[in-house]
């Protein structure tokens, strides 16, 4: 067996911290490629309107259900009012993606038949993000996000 001397250690040294910094660059280039963090352009003019915000969406009342079927590929949504029926809606906006990949991302096509509003959408299965923007008549906006899970 050879001896092992200290130029040997240092070329062990070198190798080994060298993966780790390749595999954590790697990482690290994945994340920010992949995943815009961007959630508001100002937080701070954001902040200073979310409690009149909240306030306005909870004085709607309104109740949102989602439902996808995978056989039919079709994603569903229900809004009702307090009393539950049907809350009438003056604009209707959907974001469709991953938590976290912005590449998946879809805005649906809605349509309104039979108090539901529905939209073709074929989603692999998985976690899917339903970011959702409704107004009311008089403009009110309501705003939630729901998880949904895709069986396979």
């Amino acid at each position: 067996m050879a001896e092992f001397t200290g130029r040997k250690m240092a070329m062990v040294m070198v190798g080994a911290f060298g993966v780790i910094i390749s595999v954590n660059l790697l990482l690290a280039y994945k994340a920010v490629s992949t995943f815009p963090g961007l959630e508001v352009q100002n937080s701070y003019v954001a902040s200073q309107v979310f409690d009149a915000n909240r306030a306005a969406q909870e004085a709607l009342g309104w109740t949102l259900t989602p439902d996808y079927d995978a056989a039919e590929k079709r994603l569903y949504l229900s809004f009702t009012d307090r009393s539950g029926a049907p809350a009438p809606l003056a604009d209707l906006s959907v974001l469709v993606g991953r938590t976290t990949a912005a590449m998946d991302d879809q805005r649906p096509d809605f349509t309104y038949a039979a108090n539901l509003w529905t939209a073709p959408l074929d989603l692999p299965p998985g976690r899917w993000l339903l970011r959702i923007e409704a107004r009311a008549q008089d403009g009110t906006l309501f705003s939630q996000r729901v998880s949904i899970t895709v069986r396979g």
